[in-house]
């Protein structure tokens, strides 16, 4: 690691590579999983890599190391955890279509028809709004430079556009 500190690619490279087995060994000590194995050991490798500048060549290096990977599985115990506490299984898929299109062809006219007239009712700068934004799927950003309006006025504009679009529709029907 010193040497590598030192610009010496060769002597990471090699560091990295004999690094490998025994960060598997470690992560496969916590987690049976060859992919999540795999997923960790990359993640301390990145990790080493980005802080290899903190490492002080006057100390151990495996302490270090192993602190770097300690840190790494915790962190990916955390986020399995917090993402597994908010998902459900289900044991009985609901049943979809397998067709492409669910809409006939007149269904998908009405549609369009209904949400091409309730675009009409919007105002000028509300219907370019949500051209822009919505319909060609610029930013705010990038909207605001085209049209020379602020990006909060385009928010606001946007936000009543949509709300004005949702009552049209929901009358329509």
């Amino acid at each position: 690691m010193e040497s590598s500190q030192r610009g010496d690619q060769l002597a990471y490279a090699m560091l990295l590579r004999e690094l490998l087995p025994l960060l598997r060994r470690v992560v496969g000590r916590k987690w049976r999983s060859p992919q999540d194995v795999e997923d960790i050991v990359q993640d301390i490798l990145l990790s080493v890599h980005s802080v290899r500048h903190t490492y002080d060549p006057g100390r151990p290096f495996m302490p270090w190391l192993m602190t770097i990977a300690s840190r790494r599985i915790a962190d990916t115990a955390r986020r399995r955890s917090s993402r597994s506490a908010n998902e459900t299984t289900v044991e009985i898929m609901p049943e979809t279509s397998s067709l492409d299109d669910t809409k006939n062809e007149q269904d998908v006219s009405d549609d369009r028809q209904e949400l091409l007239a309730a675009l009409s009712e919007l105002s000028p700068s509300q219907r370019e709004a949500v051209q822009l934004m919505k319909i060609e799927g610029l930013s705010l950003e990038e909207a605001s430079i085209r049209t020379g309006r602020s990006v909060a006025s385009l928010k606001v504009t946007v936000h009543r556009a949509l709300k004005a679009l949702r009552q049209s529709l929901e009358q329509r029907n």
